[in-house]
């Protein structure tokens, strides 16, 4: 979530507030992408000309249109199209944020030219290549064996190496910097993406659902009690800093701060500082967690899944660190001979992660009729039922209307129509992919260590420090192991 596009003030007479939250901009275009992937099944093909990479050795073959119809316009001119269609779609979505769309068009050019080409490096076949027989086909003896999905690694590496030593570079990108629209769309993507692998294993599916409710026990009544009581009694923040500090280190990062900070009326720096706190120790989690599960969780793939949703925070980063888990778990499991099905862990990710999400409106409201009727009343005003509705995500309704929907069509229409869908949800999730490289790359962005402390935000971090690898983290995998250990994803085919 954009704090900016969120609290947008009138500046020189003129009003500057977006017409449309981020939120409601990433359910429109996530829902858009996917009506247009549905049109291949009545024979009209509208996304086939996106950019798909494979894994190469020969840059000439990296890049290829994702559906043969439209192969004439070759890997270079598919990578064309698809930033034009990109731009134009994400430079109305700019006008209806209000923003600056001339500078956005220019920033996301750069944005999606740089993010892209760390897409591209990570499935060289000497990073990505996985099996003997792809080693064997590229006609290489070695591979670091990381899968093309390293290339989310090199987007958020280099975004943190432009935050960090570009700092001019970085700042005069910022108007296209939108972590969180950027994957909140790849997530009302990802329910149809998930839908189809689950069609198939309807069962497995629905335990996974089960045990997904074990996330909200976790994080709204053990980890937000315990990070609220450290941030009380250890450091002594107050309860306007106490109650945003421990939803955005016990739920889910940016948007339960922010949520959390308008349910109390907490000052707007406040909820800005934690969700900046948020966004770095994310990038920290991404980068150690998924190799500690490619480590010790690999035979427990779906415990590591889950633990990624558990453990580490705002939506972005939990679904980046799962699909990194899952392609680091997936190539070790197949180097031992073992073949799952991809998508079960980042699906496992993903359900627990909307699990949680689901619940912030709920909790913006209990706090926010706690805060008002009993800690900070202020006249006869009263917390009003549907802050539930203003704080919930909108995006989560994006990802159960795009599952529902590709499961009906799997398993609800004749079979010669149902075979179609995974090839059609296929074209959207080229999309997905994309929009996960351009979060990752952003996330980079926004991550200026210097700046950040330069801001005073050494105490909130140490509490995070405290909280996160003190419990948050341990408590988080255990709770995976005792809900998912034993539960695996289908062998592949």
């Amino acid at each position: 979530m954009s704090v900016t596009s969120e609290t947008a003030p009138l500046i020189s007479g003129r009003d500057t507030r977006p017409w449309v939250t981020e939120d409601w901009l990433s359910l429109a275009i996530g829902l858009v992408i996917f009506a247009g992937a549905l049109g291949a099944l009545g024979g009209v093909d509208l996304l086939g000309w996106a950019v798909s990479t494979s894994v190469w050795s020969d840059p000439a073959q990296a890049l290829t249109t994702v559906s043969k119809a439209y192969a004439a316009l070759g890997g270079a001119g598919a990578l064309i199209v698809t930033y034009l269609a990109l731009l134009a779609l994400l430079s109305a979505a700019a006008a209806a944020l209000k923003l600056d769309v001339p500078r956005f068009a220019v920033a996301f050019t750069v944005i999606f030219w740089i993010a892209y080409a760390s897409w591209i490096v990570g499935s060289n076949a000497y990073v990505a290549a996985v099996t003997p027989a792809e080693l064997q086909k590229f006609g290489i003896g070695w591979s670091l064996k990381l899968t093309n999905e390293s290339g989310y690694i090199l987007a958020l590496a280099s975004g943190l190496v432009i935050a960090n030593v570009f700092q001019r570079f970085a700042e005069w990108l910022k108007e296209a910097v939108r972590p969180e629209l950027y994957i909140k769309i790849a997530i009302v993507i990802l329910g149809a993406v998930f839908a189809v692998t689950a069609a198939g294993k309807l069962n497995l599916a629905t335990s996974l659902l089960l045990r997904g409710t074990a996330a909200i026990v976790e994080a709204y009544l053990i980890y937000w009690a315990v990070v609220y009581f450290v941030a009380r009694k250890w450091f002594g923040f107050n309860r306007e800093w106490a109650a945003p500090l421990a939803s955005g280190i016990s739920i889910c990062g940016v948007s339960a701060a922010i949520a959390t900070g308008g349910a109390i009326r907490a000052r707007p720096l406040i909820p800005v500082l934690v969700s900046s706190l948020v966004v770095v120790f994310a990038v920290v989690e991404v980068l150690i967690l998924p190799f500690l599960a490619q480590t010790f969780l690999w035979q427990e793939p779906l415990v590591a899944g889950a633990w990624m949703g558990l453990a580490i925070k705002t939506d972005g980063a939990a679904v980046a660190g799962g699909s990194i888990a899952e392609a680091l778990i997936l190539s070790k499991a197949a180097a031992e001979g073992v073949n799952y099905q991809a998508g079960w862990i980042l699906g496992t990710t993903a359900l627990v992660k909307v699990f949680i999400d689901i619940f912030i409106g709920i909790w913006a409201f209990i706090l926010g009729y706690i805060w008002t009727n009993h800690i900070n009343p202020i006249g006869s005003d009263k917390a009003r039922a549907r802050e539930i509705w203003q704080r919930f995500p909108k995006f989560i309704i994006g990802f159960v209307v795009t599952f529902v929907a590709g499961l009906l069509l799997v398993l609800a229409t004749p079979p010669g129509f149902a075979a179609k869908v995974p090839a059609a949800i296929g074209e959207a999730n080229t999309f997905r992919v994309i929009f996960f490289i351009l979060a990752f790359f952003s996330i980079g962005l926004v991550s200026n260590f210097r700046r950040l402390w330069q801001e005073g935000i050494g105490k909130l971090a140490a509490v995070y420090v405290v909280s996160l690898f003190g419990f948050v983290i341990w408590v988080g995998l255990v709770i995976s192991w005792l809900f998912f250990s034993g539960v695996k994803p289908p062998l592949a085919s």
